[in-house]
């Protein structure tokens, strides 16, 4: 018989899922119809495909566990198994005939939530070892964390949409003094990477593991994100124009793709407008700039510093001059409200300074939501890696030298990707994500 315990963790598992269910679906909600067979971001497929893929993911994840679930709609698991991230690759070419009736989707939705509710009820919270692949708390928290990481994704796709393919949604006001940059001092000492595998009290991706500590020189790095006030300068002094600033590949790709300003601005005459989710309003100075990892390089080089690597910016987030380490950039306090710029607090950014409450022991401001945060570092295993046996293609698929990490986390970010672990990754020509960077400089 599951002890009290496993059923309270059962139960507050699957409220999590319900309540990320419930956050996409609204998501969803925000569009005009007309807008649910188009296609943002050419290098993603289109909307339709994310409202089946939430649930296929979900259905084939179980369905590989568990005899007892059988297919119904196996073309539709199929179909909405596999995202695209195309590398060098050919665009996808598919029309909105292509797919399914929308009516269909939510249909298979429907009947997947039914099916698979229906085998959770009546599961206990088995033992490692139970299960064919994995325990059921671990793929209850894949398909959550799945599904947020997808709201996010799904979020910036909107971003590019038309204004009036979306139903405006309020958004509170988010202040912050100014903010001049500085350089702060981040002393020599020591990052943990990853988590332990022993530890089964916090769930992590196969990447996450396994836990090491790495020795980090001194250095100093941006007390605050970049700001698009900052970037205008690269900008107004030719940094698109000028290959110095840039690798060959680099080069070749904004000189290919006629590349001369963020993807998030608009031009305007001779100045920009920025494009934010539900209008488009005057260039706000003092948020972050989000840009490609090939731009804020090339940003980096022309300001005569570098990007941080995975190790600098994880000591600065979280190092403590004792040695020590936070949970997070204020200390272990997981009371996340005012904070930062997370958890879908806003659909925009904010701010860089406007974070007072989520400053780092180093005095690093807002390295944690706002803008996931570029670093130097190509996403690869760390040492011990072993891929999810019932998902092994998640991490290994992408250590192919073609993604960076990031760290940090978006103004749609939940929280518990929040977590000092998290490692997010894109390719360093992608513009779309909610991502900034902030510099660092080896010289004292």
């Amino acid at each position: 018989m599951a002890t009290a315990s496993k059923l309270t963790q059962k139960a507050g598992l699957i409220d999590r899922l319900n309540r990320a269910r419930k956050m996409t679906d609204e998501l969803f909600g925000i569009l005009h119809p007309q807008a649910l067979y188009q296609r943002p971001i050419a290098e993603r497929h289109r909307i339709i495909f994310y409202i089946g893929h939430l649930e296929a993911f979900d259905w084939n994840l179980f369905l590989a566990e568990q005899p007892s679930l059988t297919p119904f709609r196996p073309g539709y698991d199929r179909l909405f198994a596999f995202g695209i991230d195309p590398v060098g690759g050919t665009l996808p070419t598919d029309q909105p005939h292509d797919w399914p009736a929308v009516e269909q989707v939510y249909e298979y939705r429907d009947e997947v939530r039914k099916r698979l509710d229906s085998f959770l009820d009546a599961q206990t919270l088995a033992e490692p070892g139970d299960l064919a692949l994995a325990p059921l708390p671990v793929l209850l928290h894949t398909a959550i964390e799945h599904r947020l990481m997808h709201a996010e994704t799904l979020a910036y796709m909107f971003h590019r949409l038309p204004f009036d393919c979306k139903i405006p949604q309020e958004q509170h006001d988010w202040q912050g003094a100014e903010a001049a940059p500085e350089l702060i001092n981040v002393p020599a000492g020591k990052a943990t990477l990853g988590l332990e595998r022993s530890s089964s009290a916090v769930f992590g991706w196969d990447n996450e593991f396994e836990a090491h500590r790495v020795d980090v020189p001194s250095f100093r790095i941006d007390k605050y994100m970049v700001r698009n006030a900052e970037f205008v300068h690269f900008v107004l002094d030719g940094g698109y124009r000028e290959s110095r600033h840039w690798t060959p590949v680099d080069w070749d790709w904004i000189s290919e793709k006629q590349i001369g300003r963020p993807a998030f601005w608009m031009e305007e005459g001779n100045g920009w407008l920025y494009r934010g989710m539900f209008e488009a309003i005057a260039l706000p100075l003092d948020w972050p700039v989000y840009v490609s990892h090939a731009e804020a390089s090339a940003y980096a080089r022309w300001a005569g510093k570098v990007l941080p690597t995975e190790a600098q910016w994880q000591r600065a987030a979280h190092g403590v001059p004792d040695g020590a380490e936070r949970a997070y950039p204020w200390g272990s306090d997981e009371h996340f409200a005012g904070r930062g710029n997370f958890d879908c607090a806003r659909w925009d950014a904010a701010p860089v300074c406007g974070s007072v409450n989520n400053v780092s022991a180093f005095g690093a401001v807002g390295m944690l939501g706002n803008g996931w945060e570029w670093t130097s570092t190509e996403f690869a295993p760390f040492p011990g890696f072993q891929p999810f046996p019932f998902y092994p293609g998640y991490s290994a698929s992408f250590f192919d030298g073609q993604h960076f990490v990031m760290k940090g986390g978006s103004s749609r970010t939940a929280t518990p990707l929040l977590r000092r672990s998290f490692r997010n990754w894109f390719q360093p020509h992608y513009q779309y994500a909610y991502a900034g960077f902030r510099c660092v400089s080896n010289k004292n």
